[in-house]
């Protein structure tokens, strides 16, 4: 891994040696508002840039936890037609999954490796996941992907943008997480939720 990312990028990612700290380096990156259109930066470009939305930070989460050791993951959650869909990077400590993840708001964040399976840890993302009238949205998870298949394609080393990813996320199986008589028996969220779910970390 040291021969193929340039020294800068690769000093960097070594010394995000855990997951933790690959968190709080996401924390620190503003969120990429997209001012001239939609992207998907590379890692490198993210890097360079210093601004992520939460696929860019997934794919760059997942190659610094490749760079030590772990399978680079990443796994998409699926809302309705009402919200946006989330990217988290997955990795495994101890037999438990755990989530990296970056986000502008005060839920869908990181996760502990104290989950027993990838639908338990999308499970918990489930009542914290609402539109802004309070409707509960989140509907499926996809299949964990790993990234090593885009290798051939630079995904590690590009400043090209990599769009191929979030479209390889949209194809591939997703497990519905309620049927139809749940989703017309949910509850909305409080207003003291809903509030709550209004804080964000960055302005634009």
């Amino acid at each position: 891994m040291k021969n193929l990312l340039p020294a800068k990028e690769y000093k960097i990612l070594k010394k995000l040696n855990s997951p933790v700290k690959i968190q709080n380096f996401l924390n620190e990156l503003a969120i990429n508002f997209e001012p001239d259109g939609d992207t998907v930066l590379s890692p490198m470009s993210v890097l360079e840039k210093g601004v992520c939305h939460c696929m860019e930070a997934a794919a760059l989460a997942a190659l610094a936890l490749r760079v030590h050791g772990y399978p680079p993951l990443v796994m998409r959650l699926i809302a309705n037609d009402f919200d946006f869909d989330h990217v988290v990077t997955l990795f495994k400590r101890d037999g438990k999954w755990g989530a990296i993840s970056k986000t502008n708001h005060a839920v869908l964040r990181y996760r502990e490796p104290v989950y027993n399976s990838v639908r338990e840890l999308a499970m918990s993302y489930f009542h914290e996941y609402f539109d802004d009238t309070g409707r509960k949205t989140l509907r499926s998870f996809s299949s964990p992907v790993n990234l090593n298949r885009f290798d051939k394609r630079g995904w590690m080393t590009t400043k090209d943008e990599i769009d191929y990813i979030p479209e390889y996320l949209s194809a591939v199986k997703c497990f519905p997480i309620l049927d139809r008589r749940q989703i017309r028996n949910l509850r909305k969220a409080d207003p003291l939720e809903i509030e709550a779910g209004k804080i964000i970390e960055w302005i634009g």
